[in-house]
């Protein structure tokens, strides 16, 4: 598996398997056939209720924890965010039955970003977290947090896929050291991907599926993608991607699919922030 290297000097897989809205009683199975097929980058979120079901899989897998490079989040946290951002880490440790974060994120850019961001800072110096970074940050909050802290973000994860391709935000991100990272990276089918007529064509080209066409303009780019699925197959079929290259004709034409806005919501509109705010995870 192709590897990056985070600003920690951590190596994280450039391809791995996410369990957003895999419910908590199908979870564990999926990370299994996941492990099976050759993941070892898990994604996971003290929001989506399904840490405990990761780390029973990651438990029984077998598998040496020093090859997993397991990632969770930390949800928006109200002052003192600080403390409260300690206790949320601790409990999504204990549901993974894990000693330690491979990376660990803030999920959202609300809420006293930078208590939160202390206690990160906190935990990465202890070694409980071998890197810290954030996710859905624009990049006027992702620089402001960069020149306002001592240690700058390994990643930040955001909506990244053919119709929002955010390649100004990633020549940012590389300039501070900053690695990107996708989700939603078929952008949930939405604009009728699997069946766009020019990923399919190119996919036809190198005898792949368009989700395989997806997964690897991203990780040619350099982009950490986190493809989910629940079916054994198709995580098979997404993590063999690595035989085949596109040609920069191929990549030039996929670039003319942006469309430069979210397909799913803006992180700018006042009344999402407001309904992100008010959301609640128990720790």
């Amino acid at each position: 598996m192709q590897q990056v290297t985070l600003n920690s000097g951590v190596q994280m897989p450039i391809l791995g398997f996410g369990v957003y809205q895999i419910p908590p009683e199908q979870t564990e199975q999926a990370v299994t056939d996941a492990l099976a097929a050759g993941y070892r980058l898990l994604d996971t979120a003290a929001a989506y209720g399904n840490e405990q079901a990761v780390g029973r899989a990651i438990k029984n897998s077998g598998i040496p924890r020093e090859d997993l490079f397991v990632t969770t989040k930390l949800w928006v946290q109200d002052a003192p965010a600080q403390d409260n951002a300690k206790r949320a880490f601790e409990a999504s440790l204990a549901k993974l039955g894990l000693d330690y974060l491979d990376l660990y994120l803030i999920h959202q850019p609300f809420g006293d970003v930078y208590g939160q961001w202390r206690a990160m800072e906190e935990v990465y110096r202890e070694g409980r977290a071998k890197a810290i970074g954030v996710a859905n940050f624009y990049p006027d909050r992702l620089v402001d947090l960069i020149i306002n802290n001592e240690v700058t973000p390994a990643v930040n994860q955001i909506e990244t896929h053919p119709f929002f391709q955010r390649t100004a935000d990633q020549v940012l991100m590389r300039g501070h050291g900053v690695q990107i990272q996708s989700w939603g990276g078929f952008a949930e089918g939405k604009n009728g991907l699997f069946t766009n007529q020019l990923l399919s064509q190119i996919g036809e080209k190198h005898g792949k599926s368009v989700a395989q066409v997806v997964l690897r303009w991203l990780t040619q780019r350099g982009v950490v993608a986190i493809p989910k699925s629940v079916r054994a197959e198709r995580m098979a079929e997404n993590i063999d991607i690595f035989d085949f290259e596109l040609t920069d004709g191929q990549m030039a034409a996929i670039s003319t699919l942006d469309t430069g806005s979210s397909l799913f919501f803006d992180h700018r509109d006042p009344q999402m922030v407001d309904r992100l705010a008010k959301h609640r995870v128990d720790a």
